[in-house]
């Protein structure tokens, strides 16, 4: 990612074109001294390794408060008023590093794990798996594919779930929620939602069972109906009912990004989200 202060950085080759350029006796000397000691002065400032280290350790300390602070959270779903305020003053800590920065495409690229929100819409999907016994949410992410694009990309949203005994725990079944981005400014990405999907149905042993038991001979039937609940695939446009065409959900702002964190926040109060770079995913 090209960092915010990069063009204020004189070039060491030019510190050292400027001293060159001294001539013995000329009238310009004394400033061209005063040019080139502050030329150099610059750079040894960007460019000190120690002062570097520093810097990437600090910023490593902060990125380790914020995890810590969010750990025993449950996503969110359980902080508390104070938790919440302690997480806020982490985020923008964090968030203060790069500030400004835009959006490199190439490191947004991938997916990313969440490990905190206060979205609403998603904090439901949580608090209904608390509450109800046959529901269960397991790992949700953010799959950005915009690597060889120019201004935006494609983003899914991606929730594992499962109903206990019908499907297999954690990952019985996915959801995704596919929608198009555009880059509207240094930090900012406009959604535009595609459509929904529920994907990789993997059924329990005990409904294998039930359909297709192990000590009878499985019928023609029984397997036509075990292929098509793995390969069972839905999915569904997203459209505004008003008007017949693709629903928009605004704006998100990618408040920090490197390659191992990424922030963001629904422009609008919709929460934030706090997400650490995973594994690909096939989708």
């Amino acid at each position: 990612m090209e960092l915010a202060f990069a063009a204020s950085v004189y070039p060491a080759a030019n510190a050292r074109r400027a001293i060159h350029e001294i001539k013995p006796l000329s009238s310009k000397l004394f400033t061209t001294k005063k040019r080139s000691f502050r030329n150099k002065f610059v750079c040894s400032v960007a460019v000190t390794p120690d002062g570097n280290r520093v810097s990437e350790f600090e910023l490593e300390n902060k990125k380790h408060d914020l995890l810590l602070a969010v750990q025993d959270t449950q996503r969110g779903l359980v902080a508390t008023a104070d938790q919440r305020s302690i997480i806020e003053e982490a985020l923008v800590s964090v968030e203060g590093y790069n500030m400004g920065a835009p959006i490199d495409l190439v490191t947004l690229d991938g997916t990313w794990r969440l490990q905190y929100t206060s979205a609403p819409d998603v904090l439901v999907l949580l608090e209904a798996a608390a509450r109800l016994p046959f529901f269960q949410v397991g790992q949700i992410f953010q799959k950005f594919e915009c690597r060889d694009q120019l201004s935006g990309g494609v983003i899914r949203n991606v929730v594992r779930w499962s109903i206990p005994n019908l499907l297999e725990e954690q990952e019985g079944a996915t959801l995704v929620v596919s929608a198009k981005f555009d880059v509207v400014s240094v930090r900012n990405i406009n959604l535009q939602f595609e459509e929904i999907k529920i994907q990789d149905i993997n059924i329990s042993e005990q409904l294998q069972a039930l359909i297709a038991p192990a000590l009878l001979p499985r019928s023609f039937l029984s397997l036509q109906i075990l292929q098509f609940l793995r390969t069972f695939k839905a999915q569904v446009p997203v459209t505004n009912p008003a008007t017949g065409r693709r629903s928009v959900a605004g704006l998100y702002y990618l408040s920090y990004l490197d390659r191992n964190m990424l922030l963001g926040r629904a422009v609008g109060g919709g929460g934030v989200f706090v997400f650490t770079k995973a594994q690909p995913l096939e989708l």
